[in-house]
């Protein structure tokens, strides 16, 4: 491979080798395949939280059109028992939750499927459901794991409740946030083929998802398919921040509908209300956060203690803990994660999961800590900046919080901010800025492959069933093989997106560029070892080379600093951003174009968080009552009218081969606390309850409740 100090095209902002692809409309995405005589889905969904079906009757769905064809419990296609949860689809006639599948319409338009579907009469015998996620609910547990059941559910370190009885001053606070939705702008989408040849079963899946080979891999023992019988497609995708990862309850829908039509395609676009229900979520949170401290700033207890909702029929919780066992140095600290069982939809993982709600608490708290001591909120964090990772007692394969937070501050002009809130009120707006810490740690995913085949001319093709989500990932993969190859851009083809190519890890956990990375310098390392550097036209070599990371002897985490500036109006409490910056620690840059265009979109994505969306549930019927855009807001570019990002660049030897960091995720991470903090330093009214509303800022008690103590 090119060293590094030859690298011509890494680190090079190459514009997108897809775009014009895209702008021109000439991209197809899952739907848009091109196939012959497809049928169309529209699905059946429950109008109860709880029950069972007692009976469907599609007489006046079939009279609609001679193309109609309608799929229940009762005709369609058995599933393994071993399938789980929400994935049991047409299984039987249990109801879990609200906007459950309990059919598919068939027919040879969109409008007809549609139509035939709302003639579909269901009768039901409803039972009790709960769908209110409590602090105090009876049935809260803890569970054996939390995320995917890999990260451990409680930490303690110390004695946290000695740590605040001996501490100068304390806080006890409690911070609430709303459920999120993840709205990409191309809803979950699938087209199906269901052939049988030479007496087997084969389906061709064109998906809309974060990893081909991952789809394949779930989806296939699901349908009773070995993976050669499932093929997944995924040539472009408009965008996912965690919707698209594992098999939904679409993917086995849509191949139930394409089984009861052997060799006919059925096309599958969900509605936009119909995301907001199984295709997950981030669960609301409820967080309890205890600091103390000594009147210099240095932390003797740090406690966090968060509350989410899982479906009753399966188990995720959100790991909204996970980084204060990491993030700040204390004396002793305690990390604990309950559960509650609802009738509700299974979440799931939501761009940082964990980090991104976890943060808005414990950013908050720190900043409320700080207005307690009289101490700048930056120089509290610094002055409690670990030199090894408390969780594990590792040393950071590279931590550099600290020149985020001072370099940040110095672009943001933090300098000679007064620190007593509510002091500047310039044409009817109270005005003020806040601060809040981001990490994101790398995650422990197996290793990709990849082939690097040698092409006419000196040109070459390297494949990897990569994904790009609209983040750049076919550019920089490109960017990345010709170093690796030494050659330039135009001699690389770059093949994403296809089950059928070397199998690699989802766009996922912000792993994607350090993973694929690896997989294809190691490749390219095996390849001109077994051809040389003049290989014959149709040399290939495909290899699993071994991660380069060493997560026995380091913590690896991306950092980063938010700042914000926000307006409250003195009438009305309308609240505005007027500025964000971002300040990060995230190895080596690949390609500042997109880089910068992935972390002012994460921020964005945290001010939406702060101030937009909100997952609204009627407890009375257990569904979601915002499940469209015009109800559901999220922040577009007007919303913030100045928002920027850096970042220091040094490679992680440690973390990767080129030394890069995950981007994809830390920019959401901490700018809900920012913003929150910068709005009591505004008003001098401390919110924390996401999303922050004007009403907040209209009444005397805007906080829930909370306790401090100072010796």
């Amino acid at each position: 491979m090119t060293t590094v100090a030859d690298m011509q095209h890494v680190g090079r902002s190459v514009a997108r080798l897809d775009g014009p692809a895209k702008v021109t409309g000439t991209a197809p995405y899952a739907y848009e395949q091109p196939v012959s005589d497809p049928l169309h889905l529209y699905p059946v969904r429950s109008t109860v939280a709880r029950g069972r079906v007692t009976s469907i009757d599609a007489t006046a769905a079939l009279e609609v059109h001679e193309s109609v064809r309608v799929l229940t419990a009762e005709n369609a296609h058995d599933l393994s028992a071993s399938v789980p949860g929400d994935m049991r689809v047409l299984q039987d006639d249990i109801v879990h939750y609200h906007g459950q599948f309990i059919g598919a319409v068939l027919g040879a338009t969109p409008e007809i499927a549609r139509h035939a579907a709302d003639l579909v009469r269901v009768s039901y015998e409803p039972a009790d459901h709960d769908t209110e996620l409590r602090a105090d609910h009876p049935d809260r547990y803890a569970p054996e794991g939390i995320h995917d059941g890999s990260i451990v559910t409680d930490v303690v370190d110390g004695d946290v409740d000695a740590g605040l009885r001996g501490a100068d001053v304390s806080v006890d606070l409690s911070y609430h946030t709303s459920g999120q939705h993840h709205v990409a702008m191309e809803p979950n989408t699938a087209v199906a083929i269901w052939d049988v040849v030479d007496g087997a079963d084969h389906l061709t899946l064109y998906d809309s998802n974060q990893g081909a080979f991952v789809i394949q891999l779930f989806l296939a023992p699901m349908l009773g398919l070995t993976m050669a019988q499932l093929e997944v497609i995924s040539p472009f995708v408009g965008g996912s921040f965690g919707s698209k990862t594992i098999p939904r309850p679409l993917h086995v829908l849509v191949a139930l509908a394409a089984r009861s039509v052997p060799g006919r395609p059925v096309k599958f676009a969900l509605a936009r209300r119909h995301t907001f229900v199984g295709t997950a979520y981030r669960s609301p949170t409820i967080q309890r956060v205890r600091l103390g401290a000594r009147r210099d700033g240095t932390l003797t207890a740090i406690g966090h203690d968060v509350v989410v909702q899982t479906a009753r029929f399966g188990e995720y919780g959100e790991p909204a803990a996970v980084s204060t066992r990491m993030l700040y140095a204390a004396d002793s600290r305690s990390t604990t994660h309950r559960l509650v069982r609802l009738d509700v939809s299974m979440p799931g993982m939501m761009r940082a999961p964990g980090e991104a709600p976890g943060s808005f608490a414990v950013e908050s708290a720190i900043d409320e800590l700080a207005a307690e001591l009289g101490i700048d909120p930056i120089e509290l964090r610094i002055r409690n900046e670990p030199t090894v990772a408390a969780d594990s007692g590792r040393p950071f394969s590279s931590r550099d919080l600290v020149w985020c937070l001072r370099e940040g501050a110095s672009r943001f002009g933090w300098a000679g901010r007064d620190p007593a809130p509510r002091r500047r009120l310039e044409n009817g707006w109270w005005l003020g800025t806040g601060v809040a810490a981001a990490s994101y740690a790398r995650q422990h995913f197996p290793p990709s492959s990849a082939t690097v085949r040698a092409l006419v001319a000196g040109r070459y093709r390297v494949e990897l069933a990569a994904s790009d989500l609209g983040t750049g990932t076919f550019t920089i993969l490109t960017q990345i093989a010709a170093d690796a190859l030494g050659v330039a851009l135009e001699d690389v083809d770059v093949a994403i997106g296809s089950s059928a190519l070397a199998p690699a890890v989802a766009a996922a956990g912000s792993m994607g560029t350090a993973t694929w990375s690896e997989a294809i310098v190691g490749t390219v390392e095996e390849f001109r070892t077994t051809h040389g550097d003049a290989p014959a036209v149709g040399a290939h070599t495909t290899a699993t080379p071994r991660p380069s990371a060493d997560h026995e002897a380091f913590a690896m985490h991306a950092f980063g600093a938010q700042f914000a500036e926000v307006a409250v109006h003195a009438d009305t409490g309308e609240i505005r951003t007027r500025r964000l910056l971002g300040a990060f620690d995230a190895g080596r840059v690949v390609n500042p174009l997109m880089a910068r265009s992935q972390l002012v979109g994460g921020m964005l994505m945290g001010l939406s968080t702060a101030l937009h969306e909100h997952s609204v549930v009627d407890h009375r019927y257990g569904h979601v009552v915002t499940d469209d855009l015009a109800s559901y807001h999220v922040a577009s570019h007007a919303d913030v009218p100045e928002i920027d990002a850096f970042w220091l660049g040094t490679p992680d030897p440690h973390y990767s081969v080129l030394g890069t960091k995950g981007i994809a995720e830390i920019g959401i991470v901490g700018v809900a606390a920012a913003i929150a903090n910068a709005a009591w330093h505004a008003t001098g009214t401390r919110v924390r309850s996401l999303p922050i509303t004007l009403d907040n800022f209209l009444t005397t008690e805007a906080a829930p409740s909370s306790s401090r103590s100072t010796r």
